[in-house]
């Protein structure tokens, strides 16, 4: 049994192995207090591990193999099931992973949710081994190193790798979000661009230009919506960018090695800011004015710079100012153990107010953010994935724009 991370993602770094790597919502856990769990996983994934599950013939097949928890030391027979009533006159048409016994799995456990998750399923069908191997990232550390291997994965999205017999990247299928129109072909590619990679601004204003239609949604619509434009802009233009690099010849495997890191480091920096640039934009539109109704990354005391102040930094340091009508937003777009992050910022305001895009979160963790006095805000789509008894303290984007906007006519 491998215990630690580095040697777990050695062990099934080959062929016969393929990873799946998600962030566990709340539909996958037990945390939005569905009786029915287990994590989502793309039916033509399962097909390709499980071919027998492709059977349109039945209705919803299944096969029930063995799974090895390995970071929680967990082993057990569970059953992936195709649930195709659709083409029985049905309206559900998806795969999933079931029969782990409650939260007595580490997959199930509500604490989880959020965290990533690597499945290493094995695609030898001659053997007689255990058939999947998972590590659900225990903390932020394992959480960084994981990427760091696989690429960044947000909430909503998964990615899959697969090895050839040397034991090297073959390809890499990211889910495919809705087309939005916003992928770029090299022709259509600003040409400067593809001197110099552009910055992760450029980029958004990029998307608001090319679907300005978006601009009169509401702010939570707009917010996902744009979001997904971005993605698919920077995925055109990482492929544009990088794909002659990529694809060799390398005179040695530092070069390789030195093109990956960049590309690595590329994304993170990209998911790292995206979040907080796309609610700046969303700001600018709602006719709050920077440094006069917001401030953005500004110092609020030493070694502190809050994401958002409300008014603006200039309000928060005047003492003469009303603490009351101060706010605080932080933006992570995971929070799941990240949240502690933002408690002593801004020291002057009590409710933290924290923006993130995880699909739920355990009611302890809840519960402990709210004891710190931190609320959060999340769009308004993601927040089914939410317990149905916390959806009501739960904040959406337009709300918190709205309470803004009240402190402002005061």
């Amino acid at each position: 049994m491998t215990h630690d991370l580095v040697s777990w993602l050695s062990d099934f770094y080959s062929r016969n192995w393929l990873w799946y790597a998600k962030r566990l919502s709340g539909n996958d856990t037990l945390a939005n207090g569905a009786h029915q769990a287990g994590p989502y996983v793309p039916k033509n994934i399962l097909f390709q591990v499980f071919p027998t599950l492709h059977n349109p013939e039945k209705e919803n097949p299944d096969v029930r193999f063995r799974i090895s928890i390995d970071s929680h030391e967990d082993k057990r027979q569970v059953r992936a099931i195709w649930y195709n009533n659709k083409l029985f006159g049905g309206t559900r048409n998806e795969a999933r992973i079931t029969g782990f016994g409650g939260m007595d799995s580490a997959l199930l456990d509500p604490e989880n949710t959020g965290a990533l998750a690597i499945f290493a399923f094995r695609i030898d069908s001659d053997s007689k081994d255990i058939s999947c191997h998972v590590w659900i990232c225990r903390n932020p550390e394992e959480e960084e190193l994981a990427e760091s291997h696989i690429g960044v994965i947000e909430p909503g999205k998964w990615v899959l790798h697969k090895f050839d017999g040397a034991g090297t990247l073959e390809k890499q299928n990211e889910r495919l979000l809705p087309r939005t129109n916003c992928w770029l072909d090299e022709k259509d590619i600003p040409p400067k661009w593809l001197i110099v990679f552009p910055s992760g601004r450029e980029i958004i204003r990029k998307a608001i230009e090319l679907r300005p239609e978006f601009s009169v949604l509401p702010p939570d619509k707009r917010l996902v919506k744009r979001r997904d434009c971005e993605f698919e802009l920077f995925k055109s233009l990482e492929k544009a960018f990088e794909f002659e690099r990529i694809t060799g010849p390398f005179t040695s495997i530092d070069t390789f090695l030195d093109i990956a890191k960049t590309i690595l480091q590329r994304r993170a920096s990209r998911s790292g800011r995206s979040l907080e640039l796309h609610l700046r934009e969303i700001f600018l539109e709602e006719s709050l004015r920077e440094e006069i109704d917001f401030s953005y990354q500004r110092i609020s005391e030493i070694s502190k710079k809050p994401d958002f102040i409300f008014p603006s930094v200039n309000n928060y340091r005047n003492p003469a100012f009303p603490a009351e009508n101060l706010r605080v937003l932080a933006v992570k777009t995971t929070c799941k153990d990240r949240w502690r992050q933002i408690i002593n910022e801004a020291n002057r305001i009590g409710k933290k107010h924290l923006f993130t895009l995880q699909e739920g979160i355990s009611l302890n963790q809840f519960r402990e953010m709210r004891a710190h006095d931190v609320q959060l805000v999340v769009p308004a789509e993601i927040i089914k994935m939410y317990r149905k008894d916390i959806r009501p303290e739960i904040m959406t984007l337009d709300g918190f724009l709205s309470e803004i906007k009240t402190l402002e006519r005061q």
